[in-house]
């Protein structure tokens, strides 16, 4: 008897649990139509899927990089060759992506052409890896144009070149056109900003 008497109320709150999730289905039923819960889950669905593509901060993604001395590792083959201190050789940090010869030895400088020509209004793009401070940088490659080319071997950088119908990131032509003469003499490299 004493165990029929302890079933009683669990059954009791079963089945008063039942009734209202049945009066709340019925309810929820009869406020609304089979197309508008479709449409809700497919809205659903569609935004549970666009959730990894939101954009969130991805410091974990640095951790690979990071050797066990704290610091970081170059990204790429010319990066790891890199140096900082001579403009004039063709591994110089900011030259990842040039093609040309170096205005820093034909009479100019890392970012400014030689006397007697004028820099290109448009520029081709790179991103080098400072080893010195670990960071990458955005830089602008602009050639010089007005005079003969340099004597001076010139540089192959071929990091993030593209084909010639992605312009911004090519480092094959001759960017003279605006400036009113076509003669190439040499190439610059302006850092534009931070990249990482």
């Amino acid at each position: 008897m004493g165990q029929r008497a302890a079933v009683r109320p669990v059954r009791a709150v079963s089945g008063l649990l039942d009734h209202m999730v049945e009066y709340l289905t019925r309810q929820m039923a009869s406020h609304s139509s089979r197309r508008s819960f479709a449409g809700r889950a497919g809205a659903w669905l569609t935004f549970g899927s666009l959730i990894p593509t939101l954009p969130v901060s991805r410091a974990f993604a640095a951790s690979p990089a990071i050797q066990a001395r704290g610091k970081p590792k170059p990204p790429t083959p010319f990066a790891s060759q890199a140096q900082t201190t001579d403009p004039t050789a063709c591994n110089y940090w900011r030259y990842c992506a040039i093609d040309g010869y170096l205005c820093a030895s034909c009479g100019g400088g890392v970012h400014s052409c030689p006397p007697g020509t004028s820099p290109s209004p448009t520029s081709w793009i790179g991103t080098c890896f400072n080893p010195a401070d670990g960071h990458s940088y955005l830089v602008a490659y602009r050639d010089c144009c007005g005079q003969d080319a340099c004597s001076q071997p010139p540089c192959l950088g071929m990091e993030g070149d593209q084909p010639s119908y992605r312009p911004q990131a090519n480092n094959d032509i001759i960017w003279c056109f605006g400036t009113g003469a076509l003669i190439y003499n040499c190439s610059t490299s302006v850092i534009v900003g931070n990249a990482t």
